[in-house]
């Protein structure tokens, strides 16, 4: 009989090549010896169709080894061994061991994920409507806090909320410099993946470990699906344009961690899939002639090199060494990775192949129409832009001190909100490299044309940001041409919270001063923001006048709608004191500041207090407040800062934070401190506090 399917490497003992040797076919050319007597017989390589001996009915190809069975009929009893490829022959169209089982838990993945996916879609449907009410409310002069919960309803759903961050924000901080890229992630994130992982374990060993012949092949069969069923997800996360992302409210970036995380947990399982199938070829002395006539093996066996390729460079470290080149190979990774698949699995279950193809193809395609969207004019429309090209933008790099640069961005023509980035390619200075850059403007810069011009903020690290660094620096007055793809990112309501906490280190500035921008240009009927503290933390003073400059000017904006405001100012360098009071002066003008010096001290910074009275809760009183800056020698006290507002409102406060791992952590420790400190929304009369994090992530 001709086989369907392979099953090799079968050591049999004589008792057990009685029953199989009446189905038996010698193979060609292959001699046979007797299967009984006192000495040992082997059968070589006879094909059978034995449904009896094996589950499922799987057509076998058997190699066997038969011996005397008075003497080792126990040991051979134990070594009995069976490997099946579950590519089911050389035709690969055979589904395997445990078909029907294998498929269920597939299918049950993707239901799963539906489910999940459809229960964080209606949170944020219910999210959004809340943020719309508290808006409307706004306008109606008679609701004095709008961001208070005024239900049953929805405190119930403010205190589940509630509960919900506060396990999701403690994170702790590696705070050594050569570790701190391995610092844990939140808790929160800590525990969606140790749900993930409970599932995933839960597929790869129910009834699947018995001590019976299949025992090896049945463990290869069912991580090979588990394995497999995963791939689309891995496809699925990495788009920048994903309906995941568009159905729960956030963007690529946010959550890219899991695209890292699921490529680590299929790595697991494909091992776990490969390794028993090779211990049996092992213990039945057979893989090479497994490898002979299963090519489809060597193919897996690339699948997994890819992937542990794949999995080793994705780390921070070798990552960082060399940004461009790693983001080339991630791509040719990503498209030879689905080839080799192909040639590996079954041809039913090649839909999940397929699904990963489409997630890859609509996410190219529609980056591409973004970029010719963005860039390409294909005729001159009346403008009054001033020599606007038909292929890309106008860029206009300075250079601000000795490591930031300010890129203008002249005749975009899309509409942003603050808190999105783009992707930006200058095939000048960098041909095949583009980089995303936060957009770090609200809304049209004055001195611009009527069309929507945008500023990002570059901090000279290496690469593409050091060579853009030194062409503004020799180049001052020289425009590059540019291409943008984008807006992406999903930035929360911000005008639905009482209290704006914005808290940017270095180039985070970039992040959070758009955002008091945004909000400080609305009148009091649009927003029911009344008070804003903006913190901006840098090494050295020169980075911040680019910031404060605008701050000033936000900060007088937003007084005159009503809303209280407070600058903070920290220079952390050696010369922090001098370079605070010599180069922000010019900057503050008009600001209330106290007439004592700063002074310097390494433990705590010290703060220096406007000579008028604080703001009072009352939306009167802060309409006659002044902004207040407080200028920091040292590292503010993130604590103390968040604190003073959080304890000051009567609505739902919302914290921002941009920077490094560890000033986000600590802003998400004395977040979660600070809400389990005060009960907030379990009967204290405590209201919320709402975070939202930024990290230096790419």
């Amino acid at each position: 009989m001709t086989p369907t399917g392979t099953f090799s490497g079968l050591s049999l003992p004589a008792w057990l090549a009685r029953i199989v040797a009446p189905q038996l076919q010698p193979a060609p050319d292959q001699p046979t010896r007797a299967l009984n007597g006192p000495v040992q017989a082997t059968v070589f390589l006879c094909h059978v169709d034995a449904p009896h001996l094996v589950p499922f009915g799987f057509p076998l190809a058997i190699r066997c080894t038969v011996d005397n069975p008075h003497a080792h009929h126990r040991r051979h009893r134990r070594r009995t061994t069976a490997i099946m490829d579950m590519m089911g022959g050389m035709n690969m169209d055979h589904p395997g061991m445990g078909t029907d089982i294998n498929h269920a838990f597939s299918r049950d993945y993707w239901y799963i994920t539906a489910g999940v996916v459809g229960l964080l879609a209606a949170i944020r449907a219910v999210n959004a409507y809340s943020a719309h009410v508290r808006i409307a409310s706004c306008r109606n002069p008679a609701i004095q806090h709008p961001t208070r919960p005024d239900g049953r309803l929805s405190q119930a759903w403010a205190t589940a909320t509630a509960v919900v961050r506060e396990m999701g924000h403690p994170q702790y901080v590696l705070r050594g410099r050569a570790v701190r890229w391995a610092t844990p992630l939140p808790l929160g994130r800590i525990l969606a993946l140790l749900c993930y992982w409970a599932v995933i374990v839960y597929f790869m060993s129910w009834r699947v470990v018995a001590n019976d012949p299949t025992y090896w092949e049945r463990i290869g069969f069912r991580n090979a699906w588990v394995t497999v069923c995963q791939l689309p997800m891995l496809y699925l996360l990495a788009m920048k344009y994903s309906p995941l992302g568009f159905l729960v409210g956030t963007s690529h970036e946010r959550i890219n961690w899991l695209h890292r995380w699921v490529a680590r947990t299929m790595f697991v399982t494909a091992t776990v899939h490969g390794f028993h199938f090779w211990t049996e070829w092992v213990r039945a002395d057979f893989v090479q002639y497994e490898l002979e006539i299963m090519p489809m093996v060597k193919y897996g066996l690339g699948a997994w090199a890819v992937l542990l390729w794949s999995v080793v460079v994705g780390f921070v470290p070798v990552r960082r060494l060399a940004y461009e080149i790693w983001l080339l190979q991630h791509i040719v990774s990503a498209v030879v990775m689905l080839w080799l698949v192909h040639v590996h699995v079954p041809a039913n279950a090649r839909h999940f192949l397929w699904m990963a193809v489409a997630f890859l193809a609509v996410d190219r395609l529609a980056r591409w129409a973004n970029l010719l969207w963005q860039n390409v004019q294909l005729r001159r429309a009346a403008s009054a832009c001033e020599r606007r090209t038909r292929i890309g933008h106008r860029v206009v790099a300075r250079a601000v001190g000795d490591h930031t640069t300010v890129l203008t961005i002249k005749d975009v023509h899309f509409r942003w909100s603050p808190g999105q980035h783009i992707y930006l390619w200058v095939p000048r200075l960098g041909p095949l490299e583009a980089h995303p850059y936060t957009i770090a403007c609200a809304h049209k810069l004055r001195g611009t044309c009527c069309c929507h011009s945008i500023q990002l903020i570059i901090r000279a690290h290496g690469g593409f940001s050091r060579r853009v660094h030194k062409y503004a620096a020799e180049n001052p007055d020289a425009e590059l041409t540019g291409l943008v793809s984008g807006p992406y990112g999903a930035p929360a309501n911000w005008d639905a919270y009482e209290r704006l906490v914005l808290i940017g280190a270095s180039t985070g500035a970039s992040f959070v001063v758009p955002i008091l921008e945004a909000v400080a240009a609305k009148s009091r009927q649009d927003t029911c923001v009344r008070r804003i503290d903006l913190a901006v933390i840098a090494k050295s003073a020169a980075e911040t006048q680019y910031y404060l400059a605008r701050a000033k000017d936000a900060a007088q904006a937003a007084h005159a709608n009503g809303i209280d405001m407070h600058l903070h100012l920290a220079i952390t360098g050696d010369t922090a004191a001098a370079a605070a009071r010599d180069k922000t002066t010019s900057l503050l003008q008009g600001a209330a500041r106290d007439s004592s010096d700063i002074e310097a001290d390494e433990k705590r910074a010290t703060v220096h207090r406007t000579s008028a009275d604080r703001a009072s809760r009352s939306d009167s009183d802060s309409q006659q407040a002044t902004h207040v800056v407080r200028e920091y020698a040292a590292r503010p006290d993130i604590e103390a800062l968040i604190r003073e507002p959080v304890e000051d409102a009567w609505g739902e406060t919302a914290v921002v934070v941009c920077g490094g791992k560890e000033i986000v952590a600590r802003t998400r420790n004395c977040v979660a401190a600070l809400s389990d400190e005060r009960a907030v929304h379990k009967g204290t009369g405590a209201q919320g506090i709402y975070l939202h994090v930024e990290e230096y992530a790419f």
